[in-house]
C-alpha cells in the first residue's frame, strides 16, 4: 500500500495526468532519465513525472526527499520564473529539495549534472 505522503495528497486527477506524461517525456527528460533510472546514480531509485501534492514533478527521489526539475526556454519568461519559484516553495515546504537544471546543460553537459546529483547524494 503506498502511503499518503508518498504522493503529499496528490489528487486522483494528478495522479493520471503524471501516468500519461510518462508517455510523453520530452527529449531533455529522456536524456536524463536515461541516467537516472535503474538505480545508476549512487543506488538511489528515482521516479520519473512523479505526483507531488498538487504538482508533476519531473523526477523524484522519495528515499532522499529529493525533486529534480527541467527548465526549458518557457522558464526564462517572467511569469514562468514566478510559478516556478512559488512552485520550488511549496515543495519545500513539504520538506523536499529541488534541484533545478536547464535543458541546455542537459543536452551538452550532462555529465556535470550527474556530478551534482551524485554530490548531493552524498
Amino acid at each position: 500500500m503506498i502511503t499518503e505522503n508518498f504522493y503529499f495528497g496528490a489528487s486522483p486527477e494528478i495522479i493520471r495526468r503524471a501516468r500519461l506524461l510518462r508517455l510523453t517525456m520530452t527529449y531533455t527528460e529522456e536524456i536524463l532519465w536515461e541516467r537516472l533510472r535503474n538505480f545508476q546514480v549512487k543506488g538511489v531509485k528515482f521516479r520519473r513525472q512523479h505526483p507531488i501534492s498538487r504538482f508533476i514533478v519531473d523526477f523524484y527521489c522519495h528515499e532522499l526527499k529529493l525533486v529534480i526539475e527541467l527548465d526549458g526556454n518557457v522558464h526564462q519568461e517572467e511569469v514562468q520564473q514566478e510559478r516556478d519559484v512559488n512552485r520550488t516553495y511549496e515543495l519545500e515546504e513539504l520538506g523536499l529539495t529541488v534541484l533545478r537544471y536547464e535543458n541546455n546543460i542537459v543536452k551538452t553537459n550532462i555529465a556535470s549534472i550527474i556530478k551534482e546529483i551524485e554530490t548531493y547524494l552524498k
